[in-house]
């Protein structure tokens, strides 16, 4: 079956487009300059940009045939295909060794659906793997699925693998481009807090990959890479081969009895992380610092035998070091604060130091990046746009040998404006003019603004739509008004401020999709009395407004105003109900919203896709919508 990209139904394999929301399966828009791309071409024909989906094949003897027989790579060869079928094409050889090849692979069909992804999908709806299909998984594959099925984004996904005779054949995410730890390593604007910051995370992954026996992938420098995050990651995996005798069963979090099972080893010294990052120093000619070498010196001599005992030292220095080059560094136990932590590495079960009090690595977040776009569309049914959006930002970046550094505000306006033409357009248009107008002069320093602060703008702008409806003798219907959700950055600080039902969504990888605003009307006032969804939506006025900016005087309104930190990468996405109607968000966030997360995706095709998916679904309103993608790293300080 084929799988569409933009509303994910599952078509017949022929077809050419999809029999629920008619997007192309043959064809797909090339990101970079919009032109129309076949699905299985490498590289865009007008701009040469790669729009083709690319694999990493791994081609391999299975564990019980290595040292016995020698691989043949005669079908490895560029231009030729993996399958009979003529689906994966080679594009080039990365290596080749006695009994593995790895190479990159075009997928032709990236539509399609393959096995491994359908015993993936069936697992994640509680089913299990069926066993005729559990037995067809090579043995090298299962680890990637269990990892895969417990969403662990070090960890390459796998697509898809089977077996040739004696050979096993893995398809994987492909991170040959991806910027190798080694190489961030040797940079001399790398400070020894980020050093301590990616200690932490290879904690976080032994623990992680120690039970499955794949802790010799972390073992090799070579296959350890950053994400644009600069976080730590596996180019792929290294499974090491165990007595059959001591094979635990391990499974995932959504497995049944039928499920994939794998042998674990005995547990490995902590010695061998400690040689790991001694060879991170000897191959990058970096003077290993004070703090670090007596914990280095201790893992040699077998002093630090868990998990939680180095993850503790690393907490010292971490510590020691935020102190050293942040002067209002305050212990984590100390800060006020219920914002999670950037670095939480007891998320994973740390078999090796069951009973232990394993602690929190923690480190203060600044913001690195801050993007934007937003864009509003009339829709399908409306002659006019009542709609209008505010976009004001403001960034100042410092790049140095040694030194660097961010600082950014941005303020985000949407207003869904109502009172029929020349009435609601007037109405948002001037809010979002009033708003902007007193932040440019209130909005001096680097500080987010006050609550207070922030109520004075709403009201203002309440004020000046009322001022126009009295001196036009509006009224009733007639009287002009608009709905506001604003947003507020100052550094990894936010606030947001809304009136009417435009709302505020925040996505992470971590916690997904989350409402931020609640509206307000009938429907939800409602609730919050205690009455029951079902009733309280079953009323014929349940989504009529019950605060709105300019029908009344200020004394009408009550403006929620929320603050909020930003510790992790966030998408925080303003919408007007054109794009927010019928959970339009909710059902299509991981399609449309979650890719925007990363820094390799644009976000002005991004909203232009939810403006396009609405009119497929919302049409009957105006839609608006401002996407924010804010982004932080740990707040290192000087570099030292």
């Amino acid at each position: 079956m084929l799988i569409c990209p933009q509303c994910e139904f599952e078509n017949p394999h022929a077809n050419k487009f999809c029999q629920k929301c008619g997007a192309s399966l043959s064809h797909k828009v090339c990101p970079q300059c919009g032109t129309e791309v076949p699905v299985n071409a490498q590289n865009c024909h007008n701009c040469g940009s790669e729009t083709g989906t690319v694999w990493r094949a791994i081609i391999g003897t299975g564990e019980e045939q290595q040292g016995k027989t020698e691989l043949s790579t005669s079908f490895v060869l560029s231009g030729s295909y993996l399958d009979k079928e003529q689906r994966y094409q080679v594009l080039e050889v990365l290596s080749a060794e006695k009994n593995e090849v790895s190479a990159r692979i075009l997928d032709c069909q990236p539509y399609q659906v393959s096995p491994i992804e359908a015993i993936l999908a069936h697992q994640q709806r509680g089913l299990g793997t069926p066993a005729v299909e559990a037995d067809s998984i090579p043995s090298s594959a299962k680890a990637y699925m269990i990892l895969q099925s417990q969403k662990f984004p070090q960890i390459p996904q796998i697509h898809d693998a089977w077996q040739d005779g004696d050979v096993q054949i893995l398809l994987i995410e492909d991170r040959s481009h991806w910027e190798s730890l080694l190489s961030v390593w040797r940079k001399e604007t790398t400070s020894s807090l980020e050093i301590i910051h990616w200690f932490a995370q290879m904690t976080q992954l032994w623990a992680l990959l120690e039970p499955m026996n794949c802790q010799d992938s972390l073992l090799k420098l070579e296959n350890l890479c950053l994400d644009e995050d600069q976080t730590i990651a596996l180019q792929r995996l290294y499974v090491k081969p165990v007595n059959q005798d001591a094979a635990i069963a391990v499974k995932a979090e959504t497995a049944e009895e039928d499920d994939i099972t794998l042998p674990l080893g005995q547990p490995s010294s902590m010695q061998a992380l400690g040689q790991l990052w001694q060879s991170l120093f000897r191959e990058s000619q970096r003077t290993q610092f004070g703090s670090i070498i007596q914990i280095l010196g201790d893992l040699e001599q077998g002093k630090i035998q868990t998990i939680a005992q180095l993850r503790s030292r690393l907490q010292e220095v971490a510590t020691e070091l935020e102190a050293t080059t942040n002067p209002n560094f305050e212990p984590m136990e100390e800060q006020q604060t219920n914002a999670p932590t950037f670095l939480q590495v007891d998320d994973v079960e740390d078999t090796s130091s069951r009973g232990d009090d394993a602690p929190t690595v923690v480190l203060s977040v600044q913001l690195s990046s801050l993007e934007d776009a937003g864009r509003t569309d009339v829709g399908r049914q409306r002659n006019h746009n009542e709609d209008y959006f505010g976009i004001d930002t403001k960034i100042e970046k410092v790049e140095l040998p040694r030194n660097r550094s961010f600082q950014a505000r941005g303020l985000y306006i949407l207003c869904d404006g109502m009172g029929g033409h020349a009435g609601g357009e007037v109405a948002s248009e001037l809010a979002v003019s009033t708003l902007r107008q007193y932040f440019q002069q209130s909005w001096t320093n680097n500080q987010l603004p006050t609550e207070d602060s922030i109520r004075e703008a709403v009201y203002l702008a309440n004020g000046a739509i009322y001022e126009t409806n009295q001196q036009e003798a509006r009224s009733g219907v007639g009287r002009m008004g608009t709905t506001l959700v604003m947003l507020l950055i100052q550094g990894n600080q936010a606030a947001v401020a809304h009136v009417g039902d435009s709302r505020l969504y925040r996505v992470t990888r971590k916690r997904g999709l989350e409402q931020v605003t609640v509206d307000h009307e009938v429907g939800q006032r409602e609730i919050n009395r205690g009455v029951e969804a079902s009733i309280a939506y079953a009323r014929p006025d349940a989504y009529q407004l019950t605060q709105a900016l300019g029908p009344r005087d200020e004394t009408a309104i009550n403006p929620d105003v929320e603050f909020f930190e930003i510790n992790e990468d966030s998408l925080l996405v303003l919408a007007s109900d054109g794009l927010s109607d019928n959970d339009l968000l909710e059902t299509n966030w991981e399609t449309h919203l979650l890719p925007l997360l990363s820094s390799g995706t644009n976000l002005e095709h991004g909203v232009t896709e939810l403006i396009d998916l609405a009119n497929q679904y919302n049409g009957h309103d105006n839609i608006t919508a401002i996407v924010v993608r804010a982004k932080v790293r740990p707040n290192l300080g000087d570099n030292s």
